[in-house]
């Protein structure tokens, strides 16, 4: 089953949000229609990034499970570059789109 994951840069937390929270309920929101295969908060360029990796059949499929997490990452904070990308070999690309050959 391929490989996709979803990124988005996240500022400002919405009033009575926490944190710590941020990211357990992103990964949530993924758990709750296919399975998640790994999770982060990483800092770039000095922003936090959460990046959740899930399995989905098809690319269609995925842009469902990354547009939940996006969803509930909006309800949270303030979020911008949210991306979805698909694992070919060694190397993600986005997805809908064939890796070079």
């Amino acid at each position: 089953m391929p490989s996709y994951r979803v990124t988005a840069t996240v500022g400002l937390l919405r009033p009575g949000t926490q944190a710590p929270d941020v990211l357990p309920e992103a990964v949530a929101a993924a758990r709750a229609l296919t399975t998640v295969e790994a999770f982060d908060v990483g800092v770039v360029r000095g922003q936090a990034r959460a990046m959740v990796r899930f399995e989905a059949d098809d690319d269609p499929a995925a842009r469902r499970v990354g547009w939940a997490v996006i969803e509930r990452l909006d309800e949270l904070a303030d979020t911008t570059d949210g991306h979805l990308t698909r694992r070919w070999g060694n190397r993600w690309y986005p997805a809908g789109h064939r890796p070079p050959r």
